[in-house]
């Protein structure tokens, strides 16, 4: 499964990537307010920065239009910034028809607020390379979140659609590998969770006796 960072913020994106384990970043402009980047000219800026950053790594950059052809426009422009950027659309019926037309004209896609085993199989359809599940918004609502991914990767494979599930609004380090569990090919997630894989009480009680029987020999 591959790891992806939700963030905009380019310490947490280097501190995820010098980890060794970072295959992308998902951003949009919400996350790009946060830390302080606002207007068109600076946030294709810092996708581009972002791609410069991780190399090699596919970099989901959001629409903000819901009209077909802006669509069409606003993701060309996103996708000229770097042959890493993924243009993420939202799943709605002109995004659905804008992810078809960016299939055939070469441009990758990120299908994101999904949110049922039906939308997925419309994005995969449409020729979106990613599909996005939110299962924490999900288990907001007092649905299974993780059942969903499970569903639609059960779905895929019958199917032999070739688009991977990435599985967003993680909200957790068990949501992580929960979701490799029921078969999600990538998670993005904020740095926290993704940090929170390191940690179990007993390898610091097994670390700390180590350090202290290795005193004992000098």
């Amino acid at each position: 499964m591959k790891f992806f960072i939700d963030t905009a913020d380019l310490e947490q994106i280097k501190e995820a990537n010098d980890l060794g384990i970072l295959n992308g970043v998902t951003t949009n402009p919400s996350l790009m307010a946060k830390v302080g980047i606002k207007g068109e000219a600076a946030v294709m800026n810092h996708y581009k920065t972002i791609c410069e950053l991780v190399k090699d790594g596919d970099i989901s950059a959001e629409v903000v239009s819901t009209d077909f052809k802006e669509i069409v426009e606003e993701g060309k422009k996103l996708a000229a910034i770097h042959p890493q950027i993924i243009v993420k659309v939202p799943m709605i019926k002109d995004g659905v028809k804008a992810m078809h037309w960016f299939t055939a004209n070469g441009i990758k896609t990120n299908c994101t607020l999904v949110f049922s085993a039906g939308q997925a199989i419309l994005a995969a359809k449409a020729g979106a390379k990613y599909v996005s599940p939110f299962i924490g918004r999900i288990d907001d609502s007092n649905w299974d979140g993780v059942e969903l991914i499970a569903q639609i990767a059960n779905i895929y494979a019958i199917q032999g659609y070739e688009t991977e599930i990435l599985a967003a609004s993680i909200r957790s380090s068990l949501h992580i590998v929960k979701c490799a569990e029921a078969g999600a090919d990538v998670v993005t997630s904020p740095l926290e969770p993704i940090l929170g894989l390191l940690k179990h009480p007993l390898t610091d009680i097994g670390l700390a006796k180590f350090l202290a029987d290795a005193k004992s020999f000098k």
